[in-house]
């Protein structure tokens, strides 16, 4: 690590008033080590992708995404295809990648951690959907995409609900979900090995790369790995409510999981749509990543592969 540039989102969080102290700290720890060092504030969710390639192009071999997964998620977007490393400064509620990486969780922590890192190439996820203003997008991702009651999560909850309450807002958003959302089926089609393909209708459908959420979640699709090829799927082929929370439960409680209409299966590619029954709710189906709030149905999901270089810290394993 040569020259690195520090991209750092003035929203994400709840320690918004220490934000700028925190990027600082993390700066003066990588200066002292001899790496010259930048900083800037995002402009925006859809910029900061370009902002981290206007940097690559001034010289920056690193680029480190200073807040939650959120923010990762934007700078992600301007890494995939460069040789430049991405590192974390993990500033935000969640911090879900982090937790799976074993990041410190505070600013010098992770600093100190990323001078004795590795960057490490991965393959990475990436979902194409329809937009809210109908057209077609992408975006790539490195924690999770979920299609069904888990976006719709991201859809009800504002960022002054989550800025005033952390992680809390998003218990209490699923949990109102869980109580009153509807669960209307939509339709996925996944290969399996040898090119098959398996089809299903489902409620819920989750792509996770992660082994570790953190938090009360933790492992919420076994089996999942940053250093797989693939992604793990979680579908949900019931509409009852209490087999997904009974899911969610064996999981805090390190139970095997075993949940009927629940199912587990590894993929590199799907599709999903909605139903043509004229019984299909007109309800929109929507799409996030990494818990952002992307769009609606139709949408596909696949891997890049030789994707972007992620600083991973020293003890780190693959699978």
């Amino acid at each position: 690590m040569r020259k690195a540039m520090l991209l750092y989102n003035p929203l994400s969080g709840r320690r918004q008033g220490r934000r700028v102290a925190d990027v600082e700290a993390a700066s003066k720890i990588l200066r002292n080590a001899g790496v010259e060092i930048l900083a800037a504030p995002t402009r925006s969710s859809t910029e900061a992708g370009a902002q981290a390639r206007e940097a690559i192009s001034g010289g920056c071999d690193t680029i480190f995404a200073c807040g939650g997964d959120g923010t990762i998620h934007d700078v992600l977007q301007g890494m995939v295809g460069t040789e430049a490393a991405l590192g974390i400064i993990p500033l935000g509620t969640a911090n879900a990648l982090a937790h799976d990486l074993q990041i410190p969780l505070s600013a010098t922590g992770a600093a100190k951690a990323a001078l004795l890192a590795r960057p490490v190439r991965l393959v990475v996820g990436k979902v194409e959907f329809q937009n809210f203003s109908g057209n077609r997008g992408s975006r790539y991702f490195t924690v999770a995409a979920g299609i069904g009651v888990d976006a719709h999560l991201f859809y009800n909850l504002t960022p002054a609900f989550k800025k005033r309450h952390g992680m809390a807002a998003y218990y209490v958003k699923a949990w109102h979900l869980w109580a009153t959302h509807k669960m209307p089926f939509f339709h996925v089609e996944w290969n399996i090995e040898a090119g098959e393909l398996r089809k299903e209708n489902v409620t819920e459908l989750l792509a996770v790369r992660i082994a570790n959420f953190g938090g009360v979640l933790r492992s919420l699709a076994p089996g999942a790995s940053l250093g797989h090829q693939d992604l793990r799927l979680v579908l949900c082929k019931t509409a009852s409510r209490a087999a997904f929370l009974h899911y969610v439960f064996q999981g805090l409680c390190g139970l095997k999981r075993n949940v009927r209409g629940i199912e587990l299966a590894h993929s590199s590619q799907l599709s999903c749509s909605t139903l043509d029954s004229v019984q299909q709710d007109a309800q929109n189906i929507y799409i996030e990543a990494d818990g952002e709030l992307l769009g609606t149905l139709p949408a596909t999901i696949t891997m890049v592969p030789d994707a972007f270089n992620l600083l991973v810290p020293t003890g780190w394993k693959s699978s």
